[in-house]
């Protein structure tokens, strides 16, 4: 019984103690908290540090073609009037798309300057013969001419007719004149295709052959022009 009654006195007196020392012990210092999926800043893993050092290269891109036209420009010289831009759109599209980089323009191929010159003059005409339709019989007296010409009166007598005729026809001089039937490419200004030799269009396969046989070329890849 002894034992025991020491015991069970001893036991509160030994916690009480304890919580005493544990009351005016500091704390010990505590650990530098770290996420567990995530190494420590100044770790760098190997896995990223060889993929932000490949990445670092220009002509590395995660397509794997890279930038291989650049630096270069194609130009597209067409017909605007001859409804080519579709065209030139759809072959525009497909360079940049093939050779990343390459600087694709589109611009009007005009026709030769005498055509211009009768292009602009069929306007003037246009008007002047709907002018004479509408009020001959008054013109032709004012120069002295009393008695209009023949093919005045066949006019006059469809008038409506002839005014149609006139805007049609005048049009579509208008639109033959201004007219090249051009589509001309250039590759940093040396001519590639040109449809005014060949006579027709080039092919998508084929024009994408050219343009690479050109990017492929000793000068283009060492980068002396």
């Amino acid at each position: 019984m002894e034992k025991a009654q020491l015991i069970l006195l001893g036991l509160p007196i030994f916690l009480f103690c304890s919580d005493l020392f544990n009351l005016f012990t500091p704390p010990p210092p505590k650990p530098p908290h770290h996420l567990p999926h995530q190494p420590p800043p100044h770790v760098v893993p190997h896995q990223q540090r060889v993929i932000s050092e490949t990445l670092d290269f220009p002509s590395q891109k995660a397509s794997g073609l890279g930038a291989v036209g650049y630096g270069n420009t194609v130009e597209i010289n067409f017909c605007v009037s001859c409804s080519f831009k579709g065209t030139a759109v759809t072959m525009k599209k497909m360079l940049e798309t093939e050779f990343p980089g390459l600087d694709v323009i589109l611009a009007n191929y005009p026709a030769p300057t005498p055509k211009r010159l009768l292009a602009k003059a069929v306007p003037v005409v246009q008007m002047g013969v709907i002018g004479m339709i509408v009020a001959g019989d008054r013109v032709f007296p004012m120069i002295g001419i009393t008695q209009p010409p023949a093919w005045f009166n066949s006019l006059r007598a469809n008038r409506f007719g002839s005014m149609a005729s006139t805007w049609l026809v005048g049009n579509f001089l208008q639109s033959y004149l201004q007219s090249s039937g051009a589509f001309e490419v250039l590759f940093n200004g040396e001519l590639v295709f040109s449809k005014l030799k060949e006579g027709r269009f080039p092919g998508e396969i084929e024009l994408r052959d050219l343009i690479s046989k050109k990017l492929t070329r000793p000068s283009i890849v060492s980068g002396s022009y």
